[in-house]
């Protein structure tokens, strides 16, 4: 006997693609996921490129993946595509310390987050 297979979370008309253990604090990638949310792919691809944050390199590639399995899983044509939601997760922290003057200690986190990017076919308006 095999597992029920789950339904499909998404809709018809609808990809995602997911990067985990992005090493950047989830409010900064926050800010770079808010310059493509609700773009079509082509804009936010472009918007991606010539971004000057250093984390805009892995969303990009988030966002490309997202839109090959659109193409090749879902059978989506890629010139209507919107990016329809953009979601940051907070993932671990790894906590290291920095010895400080007199015997203290200054504490140094290293946060690492998760991107979601789900991109959704819309009708060509005419």
């Amino acid at each position: 006997m095999s597992k029920i297979s789950h339904p499909r979370s998404l809709a018809d008309n609808e990809a995602k693609a997911v990067a985990r253990m992005l090493r950047i604090s989830p409010q900064k990638l926050n800010l770079v996921a808010q310059l493509i949310r609700g773009k079509k792919v082509q804009k936010a691809l472009a918007e991606l490129e010539f971004s000057r944050k250093r984390i805009a390199k892995d969303v990009r590639k988030c966002l490309e993946s997202a839109i090959a399995n659109a193409e090749n899983n879902h059978d989506l044509d890629i010139d209507d595509l919107v990016v329809a939601r953009a979601h940051v997760g907070k993932g671990l922290v790894i906590k290291r310390f920095h010895a400080r003057g007199r015997g203290r200690a200054g504490k140094i986190l290293k946060p690492f987050s998760h991107l979601t990017i789900v991109v959704r076919q819309v009708e060509a308006s005419a």
